[in-house]
């Protein structure tokens, strides 16, 4: 249970196992939750054990463990313990064709990637992106993104929320308010869209606006001059209130993307408090660098009321699974997946921070 003085902060950690240094600091720091990267995941008896030596320190069993399993080139799992998933782009493909196929299809595999976080106590997965790429934007997002349209991003971006709510795992929505318009990638430098405010309204806001029931959303780190040109979304408290929790409406569980990416300026103390003040819920920092999440820790406030009335209904979403062939779940998928050609790709690891 969250108390007191359980902090508004989400951590990585450095390797397969946690050191002594690091249990030490989890259990003096109590932050929220943990988020797993490839680094830290070589076998499921392995990342079991991690996920459990994460929640003991801190004394919560229902701790929010999350990690970027999106499928194509950002998973966490790979093979040969897991499933090589296909890429958000694959079912948008698919969609041009057939969107019925391609819903179902796009439920189904984030249902199968549901099913195995479940399998490993992870329960949240920062997906899906429904940010709307255009052209000539950084790849970043690329074949990450739900849809190249707000109705496409909506409708498969929702099927994949299904999916995952259905198999125990929560969803979050990425990049709030939209990072498809940047032209340069917030892991290496600070992004600035120069749409209008109009052109948001119709366009990036859209699939974010329609699902925003999904009570997980991560921010972008990325500046809109029409909205508040001195602040990325992540530390502006015009953009968090005005457009998120107004314009938008999402009124649940606000993660800013990490705060290690060099899209952000300032200490991690000051990136921090900027994030909290600014009116996120919770700061992600994923390095698991010892100096830096001590930095991050002392300037992290204790979860709020409404943090932790977010995090209830959130919780309350998540069913819990009933037992799935999995065999047969994937040989369906890949049913609905051959028949035009749409075929599954096998990722490359990533290795940048953040989500």
């Amino acid at each position: 249970m969250i108390s007191d003085t359980t902090r508004s902060v989400i951590f990585g950690c450095a390797g397969l196992t946690l050191s002594e240094a690091e249990e030490e600091f989890f259990t003096k720091t109590d932050p929220l939750g943990f988020i797993l990267f490839a680094r830290n995941c070589d076998t499921p008896p392995q990342v079991r054990a991690l996920v459990r030596s994460l929640r003991k320190c801190i004394g919560r069993a229902d701790a929010p463990v999350l990690i970027d399993q999106e499928g194509g080139r950002v998973q966490r799992l790979n093979p040969p313990h897991w499933r090589a998933a296909p890429p958000a782009s694959a079912f948008a493909a698919m969609a041009v064709v057939d969107l019925d196929r391609a819903v179902i299809a796009a439920r189904m595999n984030m249902r199968l990637i549901a099913a195995e976080l479940y399998d490993l106590g992870i329960t949240v997965n920062c997906a899906p992106v429904l940010d709307l790429p255009i052209a000539g934007a950084d790849p970043i997002i690329g074949n990450r993104a739900a849809g190249a349209s707000p109705a496409m991003a909506t409708v498969l971006g929702r099927a994949a929320c299904e999916g995952l709510f259905a198999g125990g795992v929560a969803p979050i929505m990425k990049h709030i308010p939209g990072h498809g318009r940047a032209l340069v990638d917030s892991h290496l430098e600070l992004p600035v869209v120069n749409a209008s405010r109009s052109e948001l309204a119709a366009s990036d806001y859209v699939p974010f606006r329609d699902i925003r029931a999904s009570e997980w959303a991560m921010t972008a780190h990325v500046v809109y001059p029409a909205i508040d040109a001195a602040a990325p979304a992540t530390t502006s408290k015009t953009v968090i209130e005005g457009i998120i929790r107004t314009e938008i409406g999402f009124d649940g569980v606000l993660v800013s993307d990490d705060l290690s990416m060099k899209a952000l300026q300032g200490s991690f103390a000051e990136r921090t408090q900027q994030a909290l003040e600014a009116g996120c819920d919770i700061v992600l920092h994923c390095s698991g660098e010892m100096a830096e999440m001590t930095e991050v820790a002392n300037a992290a406030t204790p979860i709020s009321n409404d943090t932790k009335r977010r995090l209830i209904r959130a919780a309350a979403r998540v069913d819990i699974p009933s037992e799935i062939d999995r065999d047969a779940t994937l040989n369906h998928l890949n049913v609905l997946m051959d028949p035009r050609g749409v075929t599954p790709a096998s990722p490359a690891n990533s290795t940048q921070g953040g989500a």
